[in-house]
């Protein structure tokens, strides 16, 4: 009869946890899935910044020359008078 009592003890609470587990580890490769898709995305986000960083900087290399240009051209017009 003790024995009885111990297996309920021990058995039905590990049969409760193997329930509980099946749902997360039957979803695992679902997460898995999901993170390398946002670890990819990461990757994109990451050559964006990249990519707009480097725009940034040529947009402020043409506005420099767009400055300097606009400066020539009204010494141009202040000496033709």
């Amino acid at each position: 009869m003790l024995i009885w009592i111990v297996l309920a003890v021990v058995l039905l609470p590990l049969v409760a946890l193997a329930l509980a587990v099946r749902p997360v580890l039957t979803r695992l490769p679902g997460l898995r899935r999901a993170a390398v898709a946002l670890q990819r995305r990461a990757a994109e986000a990451e050559a964006l910044r990249e990519t707009a960083e480097s725009l940034q900087q040529r947009a402020e290399g043409v506005q420099r020359q767009l400055d300097t240009t606009s400066q020539r051209i009204a010494l141009i017009k202040a000496k033709r008078g």
